[in-house]
């Protein structure tokens, strides 16, 4: 007979299938995370929040209730996570953990005025990320796991091109700061308004809130945004190249995997792992 402690651990944790009782806990969860979301939204209209502020401050309570459990909840049931460990240990690695964390920000922000006057409502915004846990991120495992090996083939190129870009934003920004800050030095005042006014530039999106006005500043300001279109978009052709080339290899190793199961004792297969 399960304890109670097991029992509270299957109904909170889903285990991937769509009829346990902790796939339908996350659900609940999910909706009430969504709808704390909403909540924060229409708080910050006045014509809401006056009218219905008592509603709002309700389900407030409500929401901070059902996520205090819960992290209580969660934190009581870690022993049985983690096996390996003491249960003082167990709970301890829940609680310094990513979504432990989260857990806990997701509720502090309501206890800590008791103590603090600052206002931390904007925190609230955290309990988004707890949809990590509930949207099933083991599903998608996969993906992830390719996206890390693309950046990590391709880091040594990605850093070059960053140190390139960098460099030229440097000079760029102090090039500029030496021709137009004696034409207009309240746009140019230091190299740091210079900077920004180059990451603008190179990155194509020139705001306008700052430019030159020399024939010097324009003719260079042209040069720099030519080379801005072929450096800053390097690290895109990179990581393109890179998802290309591991699609590729996926695609041969799929193609290895291919054939009669009919005859094969083993039950993995010897070229991916995946099981037959």
């Amino acid at each position: 007979m399960e304890s109670l402690q097991q029992r509270v651990l299957n109904a909170i944790y889903s285990d991937g299938k769509e009829t346990t009782r902790g796939d339908t806990f996350d659900k609940y969860i999910t909706i009430l995370i969504v709808l704390n979301v909403f909540a924060i939204v229409l708080e910050s209209y006045p014509e809401i929040e006056n009218p219905y502020h008592i509603y709002f401050l309700y389900f407030e309570y409500f929401s901070v209730a059902v996520f205090s459990i819960e992290y209580i909840l969660r934190v009581w049931t870690a022993p049985l996570l983690y096996t390996d460990l003491t249960p003082f240990k167990a709970r301890m690695k829940f609680v310094t953990s990513a979504l432990g964390i989260i857990d806990l920000l997701a509720v502090l922000p309501f206890y800590l005025p008791f103590i603090f006057t600052i206002d931390l409502r904007f925190i609230r915004v955290l309990r988004l990320l707890r949809l990590l846990r509930v949207m099933k991120l083991s599903r998608h495992s996969e993906s992830l796991r390719t996206i890390r090996r693309v950046l990590k083939n391709s880091k040594a190129e990605l850093g070059v091109t960053v140190f390139v870009v960098f460099i030229l934003l440097i000079v760029s920004s102090s090039l500029m700061y030496y021709i137009e800050h004696d034409a207009q030095p309240e746009a140019f005042q230091n190299i740091g308004q210079g900077f920004w006014w180059a990451v603008a530039t190179l990155t194509t999106v020139g705001y306008g809130d700052i430019y030159p006005v020399t024939g010097l500043g324009k003719f260079i300001s042209g040069l720099i945004a030519l080379l801005g279109i072929g450096l800053v978009a390097l690290p895109t052709g990179i990581i393109s190249s890179a998802f290309m080339t591991e699609i590729e290899n996926k695609k041969k190793v799929e193609k290895q995997c291919t054939f009669d199961h009919t005859i094969m004792t083993t039950r993995y297969c010897p070229h991916c792992g995946e099981k037959l």
